[in-house]
């Protein structure tokens, strides 16, 4: 038996302001200037100039292309060519620069790497913002890493001061939104995290073709593998090639 969504209502697509000011400019020079990545950009995210406006923006690591290729996601996949060992102490100057008080470092799958799936990386860059910028907080946002524990192990020891890994959408649509991520993996590297004693982070869209009482059995089960910080936000179509906006969630 088929599941249908409990509101099949679309409300008007959300609109975006396309405003650019200094903060924006900043942001982008420092970018460039240390000829890093970001997921605002490689992503689309709509969020873009709200963020940069404000002087902030989220830093990518390992390269620009990703070795999986989810249905909601428009970064590209591919085979990298990444080997950049100076890119931990770039990012830790750039964060300097914008004099952050927090920062939020995401990653590329990097399932090409397969003694540690980029772990060692991360972990460079997490020591690398602490040593240049001890009163800046890190929150990192990894991939999964195929649940490899060593690698997991490396990342928990450098201590970000927010372990974040996204589950997400709910579990019955897992495998279409994401067909080469696990639900499970994706919650056992949450307790995990919180296992090793770390504030631990996940977030979901919605959107996407969920019910109500999936989503609610969602944050609970979540809720029970202890994470304290849950945020759930809108999906939105990044270009025709990827999953259709099932709906637009108003309440």
């Amino acid at each position: 038996m088929a599941i249908v969504p409990d509101i099949l209502t679309k409300s008007p697509k959300p609109k975006i302001r396309l405003q650019i000011n200094d903060g924006y400019r900043f942001v982008d020079g420092v970018v460039r200037e240390h000829n890093l990545n970001t997921v605002c950009e490689e992503a689309r995210c709509p969020n873009i100039y709200e963020c940069w406006n404000r002087g902030t923006a989220t830093i990518m690591i390992l390269g620009d292309v990703c070795t999986r290729a989810c249905g909601f996601c428009s970064v590209k996949t591919g085979k990298p060519v990444w080997n950049d060992s100076l890119e931990p102490v770039r990012t830790a100057m750039a964060v300097k620069r914008m004099r952050l008080r927090h920062v939020v470092i995401t990653s590329v799958d990097r399932d090409d790497l397969k003694d540690d799936y980029g772990s060692s990386i991360w972990v460079e860059t997490i020591k690398q913002i602490h040593k240049h910028v001890p009163g800046c907080t890190v929150e990192v946002l990894t991939p999964d890493f195929k649940g490899y524990r060593p690698a997991l192990e490396k990342i928990f020891n450098a201590e970000p001061e927010i372990f974040s890994h996204n589950m997400e959408c709910v579990e019955r649509i897992s495998r279409q939104v994401r067909s080469q991520a696990n639900w499970q993996r994706s919650l056992d590297v949450l307790r995990q995290s919180v296992e090793f004693g770390l504030r631990t982070k996940t977030g979901m869209m919605v959107g996407l073709g969920e019910t109500f009482d999936e989503l609610v059995a969602t944050m609970r089960e979540i809720r029970t593998v202890g994470v304290s910080i849950f945020t759930i936000g809108q999906y939105l179509q990044p270009t025709k090639e990827h999953l259709p906006v099932q709906r637009y969630v108003s309440e």
